[in-house]
């Protein structure tokens, strides 16, 4: 593995605030404060400490900051969110000269205030956005046009994942809660109702005078120094990892939950002394190494996950709780952002200095890769967990 910071006029001068990988070319993209959309292509060196960035194109359509960007499943279409409510659908397009470019073919309009944080379903149908107005928005892809308009939260909306299998949609926000959403099987109804709302848990206190249960906040409230709560779920749809955690009300951390109880994190993973802000898996499955016995997930493959504090970055896999790589000190201001490559090679971390940090890993290095299937495809049997406990 090698890590750095690529010092190339990534947006300027302006902070970087996103970043997502094309799911077939590997293609990069990262949005910023300069309002515009950057395309680059990554490349390794051999006998080079950096790996090579190559400056593909520049997108230009929105009138304010760039919050978040990201492709479709099948990379037909890219998203973008922005200030002002902006919100774009991006899709190759032929032009005059012939030449294939990104080209906006629709704007959707629906929120009022900034958009900081986007997700697609995996069928590509539906894209959920999540802004500064309180509100989630399922948007429906074949029309253009809200399927659902969420007014849940009380406060700004900054993280929002869907689940793999299509089932469930959960968004985060500063008032402290995640939201988990099922798709309704009714029709007439609401296409997604909530079913549960994570905010508190109880914690045991090690306190001898016999009151040993406290329950807590689990997450931060709006002074947490940062615009984006970027949760996510496992490939294979068997957990959740959400940032943004306050281990026993004060420990930052980023948890996990099972698919099986959404109710309770099953894990936690220190953030150190600065909170944690995004967290991303790594798209491909690997096999188990080595005593599978004592392995904290029970998974039939492993998982490779990142997850980004303020400063640093640790790289985990299912198969241990402490991080195989912890990357400090690499940017001087807040990291925004998370993306893996489809082929695993890759590893970017954006942040508001400016900067991109890439990772890169030889091949093999993660480990095999193979074929894993969904929870709801039989990788864990009915009502087995994740987690080993």
């Amino acid at each position: 593995m090698k890590a750095g910071t690529v010092q190339i006029a990534w947006h300027g001068c302006d902070p970087v605030l996103s970043a997502d990988f094309h799911p077939v070319s590997g293609l990069l993209a990262t949005c910023g404060a300069d309002k515009d959309i950057k395309l680059w292509l990554l490349a390794s060196v051999d006998g080079k400490a950096l790996t090579k960035v190559t400056f593909e194109a520049s997108l230009s359509h929105h009138s304010a900051a760039v919050n978040a960007v990201r492709f479709s499943p099948s990379g037909d279409a890219l998203a973008s969110g922005a200030g002002e409510g902006e919100l774009a659908l991006w899709r190759l397009t032929e032009n005059k000269d012939g030449a294939t470019v990104w080209k906006v073919v629709k704007a959707l309009r629906s929120h009022l205030n900034d958009v900081h944080d986007l997700g697609w379903s995996a069928d590509g149908l539906m894209l959920a956005s999540g802004s500064v107005d309180n509100s989630c928005v399922v948007w429906d892809m074949t029309k253009y046009e809200p399927l659902q308009v969420i007014k849940d939260h009380a406060h700004y909306v900054q993280g929002v994942a869907w689940d793999p299998i299509g089932y469930y949609l959960v968004s985060m926000s500063s008032d402290r809660t995640c939201r988990i959403y099922s798709r309704s099987q009714t029709p007439g109804t609401k296409a997604f109702t909530c079913q549960r709302v994570i905010s508190k848990a109880e914690f045991p206190t090690g306190d001898s005078s016999g009151d040993d249960i406290k329950k807590c906040h689990l997450f931060a409230d709006e002074s947490m120094p940062s615009f984006f709560r970027r949760l996510a779920w496992s490939p294979d749809g068997s957990f959740l990892l959400v940032p943004a955690g306050l281990h026993k009300g004060s420990v930052n951390a980023a948890f996990a939950f099972s698919r099986r109880d959404l109710s309770r994190p099953a894990l936690h993973f220190p953030g150190a002394s600065k909170a944690v802000v995004a967290t991303s898996f790594c798209p491909v499955k690997f096999a188990l190494e080595g005593n599978t016995e004592n392995r904290v997930f029970n998974l039939p493959h492993r998982l490779v996950f990142a997850i980004a504090t303020l400063n640093s970055v640790a790289i985990y896999n299912t198969q241990m709780l402490n991080p195989t790589a912890f990357l400090g000190g690499i940017h001087y201001r807040a990291i925004t952002d998370l993306a893996w490559s489809h082929d695993a090679k890759f590893l970017v971390v954006s942040s508001q200095d400016g900067y991109c940090t890439v990772v890169e890993f030889e091949e093999g290095e993660l480990g095999r890769a193979v074929t894993g299937k969904a929870v709801g495809e039989g990788a864990l049997s009915q009502g087995q967990e994740p987690f080993i406990t």
